[in-house]
């Protein structure tokens, strides 16, 4: 569910055009459950092609690239591998809360209420086998690179920003605040206009920027500080965090006293979990290696072949996308060519 750090950051809102040009090191696993969760009927159902294969990810998937590439963007997707130990109980947590759904959205298909089937619908959103797979493939007829992380792809994710390869990492979780990225961008792959669930409103999402050691300095604290404020909280590695302690009283106790060791009322729960393994995933966490990103040609014909042939795309609907996507690289080409002349 995601660190919530919230309460204690300044959210400096922008625009996807100020990514123009920039490599944007994205969470894939974060996106590609955005997309399965949002791109669903009116009932909650899924996108499916003609077997009945689920295709709302790969839906995302192209029309948001369309929208990066054209813009100039350059995204490079991080996909996760296997999650440290210690995430078990919160693997576990996401597992009930989805069967906790599951009975929610079976009981209101009976009673009819499409409001409450869509509601619940998206709350049991998992990803099925194949899926990673039918993203990646997509992602390399577009000529998108992707990584694949040993562990959290957050983590290789706020990598790249340390080494210069991305500006910066996205993602909807603030753990890559703790991961060290340079700056996290959230809203990057969901922004545009979105319904308020229960309601007949909409908003306008925008994404949104954060400055790490922008942020530090604000707080006063230093990075190592920001872990002990997560575990305090709650992270991914100790969901629960500690009793009755915010972000405000977790940054307040750390302020105070420098680091959990010393924070005097915590002593009890302190010892009855793994800090120090949580702090090392978080400040050494086990990284790609990366030493280049390379963007390849967009593949066209092989992106209608494979989304109309294969996965029941409307073919016209396709081409008109990607012609959109042509124009536009054409007319960025021929302003960088009357640029240099």
């Amino acid at each position: 569910m995601g660190l919530d750090l919230k309460g204690l950051l300044t959210k400096e809102k922008t625009r996807l055009e100020a990514f123009s040009s920039k490599v944007i090191a994205v969470d894939a696993y974060n996106t590609i459950y955005q997309f399965l969760a949002i791109i669903r009927g009116p009932d909650g159902t899924s996108l499916s092609d003609s077997h009945g294969r689920i295709t709302s990810h790969l839906s995302g998937l192209f029309y948001r690239n369309i929208n990066f590439l054209s813009l100039g963007i350059k995204p490079v997707y991080v996909f996760d591998g296997k999650s440290p130990s210690l995430k078990s109980a919160e693997i576990a947590r996401r597992k009930q809360i989805k069967k906790d759904a599951t009975v929610k959205y079976e009981r209101a298909v009976a009673e009819r209420n499409l409001e409450d089937m869509r509601k619940f619908a998206q709350q049991t959103t998992s990803m099925q086998d194949g899926m990673v797979d039918d993203a990646k493939h997509l992602l390399g007829l577009f000529g998108i690179p992707y990584i694949q992380a040993p562990s959290e792809g957050e983590a290789t994710a706020a990598h790249l920003t340390k080494t210069g390869l991305a500006y910066a990492a996205a993602s909807q979780d603030y753990d890559s605040l703790l991961f060290g990225t340079k700056r996290l961008v959230r809203n990057f792959t969901n922004s545009g206009r979105r319904k308020i669930p229960n309601r007949n409103t909409y908003i306008e999402i925008e994404p949104e920027i954060i400055d790490t050691q922008k942020m530090l300095d604000d707080l006063g604290i230093t990075k190592e500080q920001l872990v002990d404020i997560g575990i305090l909280i709650g992270t991914d590695f100790n969901p629960d965090g500690f009793d009755r302690i915010g972000p405000k009283t977790a940054l307040k106790m750390i302020k105070e006293h420098g680091k959990l060791e010393e924070v005097p009322q915590i002593q009890e729960e302190l010892v009855q979990i793994n800090y120090n393994e949580i702090r090392n995933i978080f400040l050494n966490p086990n990284v790609a290696d990366v030493s280049e990103i390379k963007f390849d040609a967009v593949n066209y014909s092989e992106i209608v072949r494979y989304l109309s042939e294969e996965r029941s795309f409307s073919k016209e609907r396709l081409e008109s996308s990607l012609s959109r996507l042509h124009k536009s690289t054409e007319r960025r080409s021929h302003s960088l060519e009357q640029w240099f002349a």
